[in-house]
């Protein structure tokens, strides 16, 4: 494992440490190409004016280019904005504001996905600070912003002046949602990503020669990234899939013999599908899952008796992906349940006793506060957000409800408030609600959860105006256009008044009311 200075760039300083660093599509990437493609991205970036405090938004799958471009803004103080793949003109259009990007790293295409299509759809007027596109890899993106190709692997350019290191400022900033309208973007350190890694390479007991991740999770988010630096840190192997699909990750857990992987319990679910073994991955060590789906207590009990250990994880944002895990001494039942034993050792789980306020003990109920080094920064350019969400003595307030158990772990229940968890991404509902408020002949609306055929997915009820009475496949065309299609409602349903409920601090809409409604009309369809 590397030492012990809490920077990215001391990753590439590792010790004794596996060959190859990476896998991309079959193409093996040894520790010192990749350091040289870093060095290469660092000059790439000054000679494209991008220094200190710079933010470059990275718009990518799983690409090396991804993780060259976080360690070259690591090197040159600068900032990087994860865009989600999923996210379409007026989210991307959000990011790039928010953040005030001045560079936007893309490409043009990948399978269904046109990168360049969704930016034609974007008024430049709306992102004032971008002042350049750059393309990786194939293809064109004709747009109103200078372009320009990321050429870092291709061509020498002059050797960048390097900045002292301040591993205390912003460097990545992922988007969440949270419950406000529009996605906040969760600034962290290189201390909190790198000390991060290390203590859950320590708390798994890694070996750069004995293990090795299988990388199916977006680097864009918090999941995907965590587990990925955590297994660099580790000086181990990291296979990495462009986008999870099931086959290629079954092909890859067998013939690299993947010791570790992370994702959602319907990701592992349709791997198993795929193959008739009765215990096909006999090197599976920990495969950490969150689980979104129902019935997962019974498909965890499934993969374990084809021997995948599956443990419970706890995570965010905020606080980082694999915040803790289900231990390997644990039972089954606390094994799997999502939360369990925090990898730092430093991390302090409590829980806020939601009628009185007080701090509870074990076996009550309440909101979890956390704190950790892994925390975030702040939310960026948003001081207040930051203010309401951490307590006076320096605690994340997660919005998530859980209890403690009287080993010092932890169980996750459920989220509190009214965010929605879509496609595996926790979702706003006032996001999709604008969005709809935007389409003519839409006076109101209002976005709740609903399970349609086993699948998350959300409904939309729509007050109309009454001038104009537009057809719901004209919303749900328009909303395509706009949003990630996990955030697109499965069904609109017209209203003449949304539920309403009295209370001191004025009038609340029942969502709950709203959410039985749905569920009623979608079951008698």
């Amino acid at each position: 494992m590397s030492g012990d200075h809490p920077s990215l760039a001391a990753f590439l300083d590792c010790g004794p440490a596996a060959e190859p660093a990476f896998t991309f599509d079959g193409q093996a990437i040894s520790r010192a190409d990749f350091a040289w493609r870093v060095d290469q991205t660092t000059a790439w970036l000054a000679a494209h004016g991008i220094g200190r405090g710079d933010v470059i938004a990275v718009w990518l799958v799983n690409r090396l280019e991804w993780l060259a471009l976080l360690f070259a803004g690591a090197k040159l103080g600068a900032i990087v904005a994860a865009v989600n793949t999923r996210y379409r003109s007026a989210e991307v259009a959000h990011l790039l504001r928010l953040s005030g990007a001045k560079l936007l790293v893309v490409q043009a295409s990948f399978r269904s996905i046109d990168f360049a299509a969704i930016l034609a759809g974007m008024d430049r007027r709306a992102v004032p600070e971008l002042t350049q596109i750059a393309v990786v890899g194939a293809g064109k993106i004709e747009s109103t912003w200078p372009g320009l190709r990321f050429d870092a692997f291709e061509r020498a350019y002059p050797p960048a002046t390097l900045p002292p290191q301040d591993i205390d400022a912003p460097v990545l900033l992922y988007t969440t949602s949270g419950t406000t309208k529009g996605p906040k973007l969760v600034a962290h350190s290189q201390r909190s990503l790198a000390g991060h890694a290390r203590a859950i390479a320590t708390a798994l007991a890694l070996s750069p020669q004995q293990h090795s991740l299988l990388a199916m999770l977006p680097f864009c988010g918090t999941f995907g990234m965590t587990a990925a630096l955590t297994f660099v840190a580790a000086g181990a192997t990291v296979h990495v899939l462009d986008a999870f699909e099931p086959a290629a990750a079954l092909r890859a857990l067998v013939e690299h013999k993947i010791t570790h992987g992370f994702g959602s319990d319907e990701m592992f679910r349709r791997i198993l599908a795929l193959t008739d073994a009765p215990r096909p991955f006999p090197h599976a060590e920990v495969f950490g899952f969150a689980a979104f789906q129902p019935g997962w207590r019974e498909f965890a009990e499934t993969a374990a008796a084809r021997g995948l250990p599956l443990h419970g994880l706890y995570g965010s944002s905020e606080l980082q992906a694999l915040f803790s895990i289900g231990g390997k001494g644990a039972a089954f039942a606390d094994r799997i349940e999502c939360g369990g034993q925090p990898m730092s050792g430093e991390a302090i789980v409590r829980v806020r006793h939601p009628e009185t306020g007080e701090v509870a003990g074990p076996g009550i109920s309440g909101e979890l506060e956390i704190k950790a080094p892994s925390r975030f920064l702040g939310y960026f350019h948003n001081a207040e957000a930051t203010r309401a969400a951490v307590t006076a003595d320096g605690f994340f307030r997660t919005g998530d409800i859980g209890r403690l158990r009287g080993d010092g772990s932890f169980i996750y229940e459920t989220r509190g408030g009214d965010a929605m968890r879509l496609g595996g991404f926790l979702v706003a509902p006032g996001e999709i609600e604008d969005e709809l408020k935007a389409c003519a002949g839409v006076a109101d609306a209002q976005v709740v959860a609903v399970e349609i055929d086993r699948q998350p997915r959300c409904a939309a009820f729509v007050i109309v105006d009454t001038d104009t009475l537009p057809e719901p496949e004209q919303l749900i065309a328009r909303l395509r256009e706009r949003l990630a299609g996990y955030k697109v409602p499965a069904r609109i349903f017209f209203i003449d008044a949304f539920p309403v409920t009295e209370s001191a601090n004025g009038v609340k809409i029942q969502r709950n009311k709203l959410r039985a409604l749905a569920m009623e009309s979608i079951a008698g369809a």
